[in-house]
């Protein structure tokens, strides 16, 4: 059965539109998604974790028992403090 004219056409068309597609498409991401924000990420030198002393750490602790307490989400905390939403259930 031969193509018609106007389905070669047709086909031609889709062929463009498909190529515009591809040369617009940017890659997509591979692997993990990133744990922390960029604003808490860009306060740490790259590649250093941040420790916190003793009475640093008792702070934050209760810091993040009053967050809780007024309600806000884990998801928020963490995000806000570059840390993971484990590490806060753990804490």
């Amino acid at each position: 059965m031969p193509i018609t004219t106007s389905e070669i056409a047709y086909l031609r068309k889709i062929i463009v539109t498909a190529e515009k597609l591809i040369a617009n498409a940017q890659p997509a991401r591979r692997g993990r998604p990133p744990k922390f924000n960029e604003q808490a990420s860009a306060k740490a030198k790259p590649g250093k974790r941040i420790r916190r002393s003793g009475k640093e750490l008792m702070a934050f602790r209760k810091m993040l028992v009053t967050e809780r307490k007024k309600g806000t989400p884990v998801a928020q905390l963490s995000a806000e403090h570059g840390i993971s939403a484990a590490y806060i259930y753990q804490l």
